[in-house]
């Protein structure tokens, strides 16, 4: 069992770590543990107060486990997040833990990482400089537009998110890399290097796939 008594646990945002939260609060409240967690957007921590699950900080600790899905996972554990505009803080807190544990279903699982874009959180001052030069990188940014209310999406920093699409990515670090130098770009949603181990749900059960 991953997650034990006493650790301080990173929570990711989404579908996944929705799910996740809410079955460790069950745990949490059945069992009776001493767990504390660091949410990584508000989604994160309004569900997790719900829950029940006590709140904590970077400021007050550093997690002992870090839990998160993904939007794509490579072979070599990279990933591509932010399908839900958290990507800053979920890159912040699942690099500070101990280990970063991502949960997907086979859907997600690919040999090379592009085909879902990739997530920029932008100053909303820079956007036309920084798509310029994502442009000329080679790749077609596109403002993510919200759903339910006019205009583009905000994320919890009050930034815009622009999602490239990129015809492929042979180098997930150096691209990463490249993508967080543009000035204007707070993060970008490409996770070099940075997953421990990777749990894939399957028709024949969960995979497991482990940092070499």
């Amino acid at each position: 069992m991953m997650v034990n008594d006493g650790q301080i646990l990173g929570l990711g945002t989404g579908s996944t770590s929705h799910y996740f939260i809410q079955k460790l609060g069950n745990r949490i409240m059945e069992e009776e543990l001493d767990i504390m967690g660091i949410p990584t957007s508000y989604q994160s921590f309004f569900l997790a107060r719900d829950c029940k699950i006590p709140i904590t900080t970077l400021d007050e600790h550093l997690p002992d486990l870090a839990v998160d899905g993904a939007d794509e996972v490579d072979p070599q554990l990279n990933l591509i997040k932010g399908g839900g505009a958290a990507h800053t803080l979920e890159k912040i807190v699942d690099s500070a833990a101990d280990k970063f544990l991502v949960i997907v279903d086979e859907s997600k699982k690919v040999e090379k990482l592009g085909d879902f874009p990739v997530p920029l959180e932008v100053i909303p001052s820079a956007y036309r400089p920084v798509t310029e030069q994502v442009k000329a990188a080679g790749g077609v940014p596109s403002l993510r537009m919200a759903q339910m209310k006019d205009g583009p999406v905000i994320t919890d920093n009050n930034n815009f998110v622009v999602d490239v699409q990129f015809k492929e990515i042979p180098n997930p670090k150096e691209l990463e890399i490249e993508l967080n130098s543009i000035p204007g770009v707070v993060e970008n949603g490409v996770f070099a290097g940075i997953a421990d181990q990777v749990l894939i749900a399957t028709s024949n059960g969960v995979e497991s796939i482990k940092k070499p």
